[in-house]
């Protein structure tokens, strides 16, 4: 019965890939637009999630690694004619490595502070960045490198990359690291009693949460082909990324899903009325958070048991 299940499980993801991969051959330019940017949302909510729902580290910086992804892809492929890919790829190598940088002094705080550090970090990257010559200071950059890429090639970056970002969650959750972030999340004292080792494992999680966000930064930017500090270093990513993993359901798989969906769905909708979807979409966190504290997927699978990837790894026999 267990192995029928988790084959229907299977089959299930492997149809709504698929659904995904063939949308290009009927859906218009403005639906693959549409799905683009909820493959790059899903792929940023469930980096935050990584962080935030299994590890126990509430970021507001994660906007920190977007801008340095964005930038990295603008100015290597615009002023040194680097290949796009191989922009984004070392954008986010850049960003790993920024991360780990970072790591001893934020690592030193916890909770509320944890999350202000971080925040703080990306405001001051929006300062420096604003002041530096080599980018131009402030100047809004026009990533002319990627106007010639089709919707079609933009999307299908976009799938990749949130399949990536879903699968290095499943995948790490599943292994004793998985483990590790979980117990430290649920109590740190408690998870060193027990031998995990705080800072290492800490430490692992977040580079490669860095690592994916200065991948999806540059993916977002060849979406966009504009930036400039503000809009780079901008606290709405992070906001947008909080939004939908509330929304969806904080430490689920399934949460992030849900939760960019309807975000981007919202955000469209409420396009032509400037300023109204913030509005919006605080009534509706509110309200979510009121009758489904839980989130969506967490109130689902607390009332029915339903969880289409579960991060639980089997105990192996001996």
């Amino acid at each position: 019965m267990k192995n029928m299940k988790k084959s229907s499980l299977i089959i299930l993801v492997v149809l709504a890939v698929l659904l995904f991969v063939v949308l290009p051959l009927t859906g218009s330019n403005y639906i693959l637009n549409i799905c683009t940017l909820m493959c790059l949302y899903l792929a940023m909510s469930q980096m935050w999630n990584l962080l935030g729902g299994y590890a126990g580290m509430l970021s507001l910086g994660m906007q920190a690694f977007i801008g340095i992804g964005g930038y990295t892809l603008t100015i290597l492929s615009v002023n040194y004619g680097v290949n796009i890919f191989v922009s984004i790829l070392i954008g986010a190598v850049i960003c790993a490595v920024f991360g780990l940088a970072v790591s001893p002094a934020i690592f030193k705080m916890s909770g509320v502070y944890f999350a202000i550090g971080t925040w703080i970090i990306a405001e001051a990257l929006n300062i420096f960045f604003s002041n530096w010559k080599f980018v131009g200071y402030a100047q809004d950059w026009s990533i002319n490198s990627v106007f010639n890429m089709s919707y079609k090639q933009l999307y299908y970056t976009a799938l990749v990359i949130a399949v990536i970002a879903t699968l290095i969650v499943y995948s790490l959750l599943r292994t004793k690291t998985g483990l590790a972030l979980m117990a430290i999340r649920d109590s740190a004292s408690a998870a060193e009693t027990m031998g995990v080792e705080l800072y290492k494992t800490k430490l692992k999680c977040y580079v490669i949460a860095c690592f994916m966000m200065g991948l999806i930064g540059g993916a977002q930017y060849m979406q966009t082909a504009f930036i400039n500090p503000d809009t780079g270093f901008s606290i709405n990513w992070t906001i947008a990324m909080t939004f939908a993993v509330i929304i969806g359901g904080l430490g689920t798989m399934e949460g992030p899903i849900v939760g960019s969906i309807i975000y981007v769905v919202i955000v469209q909708i409420m396009y032509s009325y400037t300023g109204m979807s913030n509005i919006v979409l605080g009534i509706i966190a509110i309200v979510v958070i009121l009758l489904a504290p839980d989130g969506i997927m967490g109130t689902l699978y607390k009332k029915t048991g339903f969880q289409l990837l579960s991060p639980r790894r089997s105990i192996p026999k001996e």
